[in-house]
């Protein structure tokens, strides 16, 4: 095997700390080695073309690159060499900058070591083998979880470059948290006015099938071939039939049901639409308080509806929908005061802010309470009317960062949106109660964004609002009044407001059960239970489960303009993977030795991407000669996790075989 080893400088990045002239000195020593050559930029395209030159002038047919992380560049190479009539997979990356000139100061030392690396790599390469790309078939049809904005956008964008896109939401109407805002920062434009066209060409696409109050089940398959089982909860309403009259909750006597929709601030019947918006604008039943289902009496909806949709015998639906990719949009929720998170990873670790009395005093609330309160379709009207008495508040204090960045009793990280909704609720406010006060305790303002910073200096110089930088206390309640105290640290003085109204701007984290449904997905979380993107730079919205990407606030917390860049960034991805006639993917994959295989599938049990399964091994006559393990190439990840357990010994994986590693471990000795 002719091998040729190109030393890259990176610049400084590698020869600040590493003599490559040297390196390339020593390199053509090695056995097998026919070209040992070094060059400041070897990812640069003169550099690939002197790779090209060499390969052709001297017939290699082995590389090695000597230069940063195979994560970077491999790939580039890869294609290099191709150009030149190499098998792709005949190119080994000896990771010289992170592993050699990053980490040691030693000049003489980190040579050595960088020698010893291309050894390595060039040892392992004569093993290696000229593989071929795996083909996979792709259903040409998409999957979006969750419709709220980022949801919405990923799936218009899919449908619009004419692709059928399912559209699985949880709740009875698409719009998500976005649906229940009163405004949006830094524009102040209305919600809803720029919301609700997107809904409802959702509603009216005919490349998109919805599919409301329902959830994904079960996830079976591989990239390019995906079966999801979603469960449609029974509406006890024929979407068919419905025409949307509003004669059926227009009768219902069940009117003192508390509105998710407006957070418990509003009352709804049992038979109802969401909002006024809502997309599809035909109800559903809720079945725990329906006198009806309950104890088979009332009915009167059923008796009105003109139309005759009511079915008060709806039972839940299977359906099963293949398609191609899947697009995870589940969004988040609020950090919840006054009890425990729903999520069981975050449960031990949140201790709550009883101090604050929220659940307590009924004038103390949460942000998005407050956008109803504010919102024109709220329970108020669009009046900021305390909760408790209905009168208009003359003294509101917002307190920031509640949950957000604190270790000891919510989450240690940013939630990025507080300081920027919390400035918006003190201009929406001021715009409606003119005279009214407008205090705001905070850690410190956070406003990264395009026009962000402007935002807030003209909540404070504009508007009025007083800002007080510092924590609060305590809050507690005398005589109608909520008496915050709490300390302006830049003052030096402690703070003691008498206030009529508290909003209380709380941290996101990741909405309910969100761990399952990436469990569902063989897609990663973190310990807050957002889903993790593959490379935060490079692959923000893909997954290290193929197939899958994510969008929105569900990957990390995150406001409006960036959840629907991301969800068109998202569907740019998936528009990539449809528009092929196959799917290729490397083959650095995990492969049995079926003749010495005795399928007990401790490889299978332990396959974190279930890409293991039982096969019948069968001779040239068709005859059944024994059970084997054989792994799906669709959803092998290369992890190597079967290779760890297997008591036979008999898989390997693809580019890094045992012959691979042990011709790399003899060449150190």
């Amino acid at each position: 095997m002719k091998i040729g080893v190109f030393t890259c400088w990176c610049g400084e990045n590698i020869a600040r700390t590493v003599d490559c002239e040297k390196v390339t000195e020593e390199v053509a020593k090695i056995p097998g080695v026919h070209c040992s050559v070094d060059y400041k930029y070897m990812c640069s395209e003169p550099g690939q073309q002197l790779i090209n030159q060499k390969i052709k002038e001297l017939g290699l047919n082995a590389v090695v690159v000597a230069a940063c992380s195979p994560h970077m560049h491999l790939r580039t190479f890869r294609k290099a060499v191709a150009l030149a009539g190499i098998n792709p997979f005949l190119v080994e990356v000896a990771n010289i900058r992170e592993h050699c000139s990053w980490v040691h100061s030693n000049k003489e030392q980190a040579t050595d070591k960088a020698v010893e690396l291309i050894r390595m790599a060039v040892e392992k390469v004569k093993h290696n083998n000229a593989l071929s790309m795996i083909e996979v078939p792709v259903t040409k049809r998409a999957m979006v979880i969750g419709g709220g904005v980022a949801g919405i956008q990923a799936a218009l964008d899919i449908a619009s470059a004419g692709h059928e896109v399912v559209l699985v939401e949880k709740e009875a109407s698409i719009g998500g948290k976005m649906a229940g805002l009163s405004e949006t920062f830094p524009t102040l434009d209305c919600s809803q006015c720029i919301l609700t066209p997107r809904m409802v060409d959702v509603g009216q696409h005919p490349n998109i099938k919805l599919l409301t109050y329902s959830k994904v089940d079960t996830v079976e398959g591989y990239i390019g071939n995906f079966k999801v089982r979603v469960r449609k909860k029974a509406k006890y309403v024929d979407h068919e039939k419905c025409t949307g009259c509003s004669a059926c909750w227009m009768v219902c006597p069940q009117k003192k049901i508390p509105n998710e929709f407006d957070y418990g601030l509003g009352n709804r019947t049992a038979i109802y639409i969401p909002f006024p918006q809502a997309v599809p604008a035909k109800p559903v039943i809720d079945a725990e308080h329906c006198s009806m289902i309950k104890s088979g009496k009332c009915g009167i909806c059923a008796k009105k509806c003109p139309v005759d949709a009511i079915n008060f015998d709806d039972q839940d639906e299977i359906v099963t929908e293949e398609v191609g990719a899947i697009v995870v949009a589940t969004g988040f929720q609020l950090y919840t005061i006054d009890k425990k998170p729903l999520n069981a990873s975050l449960a031990a670790s949140v201790s709550g802010y009883g101090e604050y009395g929220y659940g307590k005093y009924p004038d103390v609330i949460d942000g998005l309470q407050f956008e109803r309160l504010l919102s024109a379709s709220g329970p108020t009207n669009g009046e900021p009317r305390r909760p408790s008495d209905g009168k208009i508040p003359e003294k509101v204090v917002f307190i920031k960062c509640v949950g957000s960045r604190d270790n000891a009793k919510g989450l240690d990280y940013c939630s990025k949106i507080c300081c920027m909704y919390t400035a918006k609720h003190t201009m929406l406010y001021k715009h409606k109660v003119h005279h009214g006060e407008a205090h705001v305790f905070y850690m410190d303002i956070r406003s990264g964004g395009k026009k962000y910073d402007e935002f807030v200096r003209r909540a404070i110089e504009q508007d009025g609002a007083i800002f007080h930088r510092g924590r609060v206390s305590k809050i507690t309640q005398e005589d109608g009044k909520l008496i915050v105290k709490g300390m302006d640290t830049l003052a030096g003085i402690p703070v003691t407001i008498e206030a009529d109204l508290v909003v209380l701007a709380t941290a996101m984290y990741s909405p309910p059960r969100a761990d399952r449904l990436a469990q569902k997905l063989g897609v990663g979380y973190d310990a807050n239970g957002f889903l993790t993107e593959s490379h935060s730079k490079l692959r923000p919205v893909e997954t290290n489960s193929a197939g899958v990407f994510v969008c929105g606030a569900c990957q990390a917390p995150k406001d409006i303009p960036d959840a629907v860049a991301q969800a068109s960034a998202a569907a740019a991805k998936v528009l990539i993977m449809l528009s092929q006639p196959m799917l290729t993917r490397d083959p650095e994959i995990a492969r049995v030795d079926e003749q010495h295989c005795v399928a007990c599938l401790a490889c299978g049990k332990t396959c974190p991407y279930n890409a293991i399964e039982p096969q019948a091994l069968k001779d040239r006559n068709g005859q059944f000669v024994k059970w084997t393990a054989r792994v799906n190439p669709g959803l092998c990840m290369g992890c190597g996790t079967c290779i760890a357990v297997c008591p036979s010994k008999c898989i390997d994986l693809e580019g890094f075989t045992e012959q691979q590693i042990y011709a790399q471990i003899e060449c150190l000795g």
